[in-house]
């Protein structure tokens, strides 16, 4: 049973930064990717990042590619979040995420995701 437990969330000005942490756990990761997830209050989840276990190959939505940074850590399995110059629009609740690789999609969809974490608030504040 995969388990996802994301903790780091909190309140900070615009400007600021703020580190999520994702904690894996129930299996091997190897042939996984992860990924954090969001969703302000009336919006549909949206994709933020996602990162390939085996590979650290990346990718970010343009909305965060360039402020938001997304690593893993092997012998912790974790997965961490760096979100810096946060903004207002930024506000929501942080989810991570884990699906099979897949080759073949760009894995950016919530419903490629079968397994998330119970999601974290980040409040940014102008």
């Amino acid at each position: 049973q995969v388990q996802l437990v994301e903790s780091g969330g909190g309140l900070v000005q615009a400007g600021g930064s703020l580190r999520l942490s994702c904690a894996a756990s129930g299996r091997p990761f190897s042939d996984y990717v992860l990924g954090w997830f969001r969703q302000a209050p009336g919006k549909e989840r949206e994709f933020v990042a996602h990162i390939r276990w085996t590979s650290g190959s990346t990718d970010y939505a343009n909305t965060v590619r360039g402020r938001f940074s997304i690593s893993r850590d092997s012998t912790k399995n974790t997965i961490d979040l760096q979100m810096n110059s946060l903004q207002p629009e930024d506000t929501a609740v942080y989810s991570c995420a884990a699906a099979v690789y897949n080759p073949f999609t760009p894995q950016t969809r919530p419903a490629e995701y079968p397994y998330w974490g119970q999601g974290t608030q980040v409040t940014v504040s102008s």
